[in-house]
């Protein structure tokens, strides 16, 4: 059975950080690309971030690039979303998803159960 759960979400401040993490069970996980995506009020879901089956190669959405940061440890099957500089747009559910193709697609082959992050002072 194939599981992602993330966590480390919560509240934070404009220009603050937060670091999510996913944790990944029942697939072969250095096969599969990773990524985030988030879904904020009102809005569709978005990819947020993206990192190669290896974790040598990252693509990011032009609204987190330079903020964010995508890493992996493929040891521990884990996977992190370092966010910087936050802003009250960050504001949404973010949701850790595992697919075949490295890129920036709307869809995953498997979803976690999203954790909120809250941006507000």
């Amino acid at each position: 059975q194939v599981q992602l759960v993330e966590s480390g979400g919560g509240l934070v401040q404009p220009g603050g950080s937060l670091r999510l993490s996913c944790t990944l069970s029942g697939i072969i996980f250095r096969t599969k690309a990773i990524g985030w995506w988030r879904q904020g009020p009102g809005k569709e879901r978005e990819p947020v971030a993206v990192i190669s089956s290896g974790g040598g190669n990252t693509l990011y959405a032009d609204s987190v690039k330079g903020r964010f940061t995508i890493s992996r440890n493929n040891a521990e099957n884990m996977v992190y979303l370092q966010m910087n500089s936050v802003k009250p747009e960050d504001t949404a559910i973010y949701y850790c998803g595992a697919r075949r193709m490295y890129d920036l697609g709307p869809q995953a082959d498997y979803w976690g159960q999203g954790t909120q992050v809250t941006v507000s002072s």
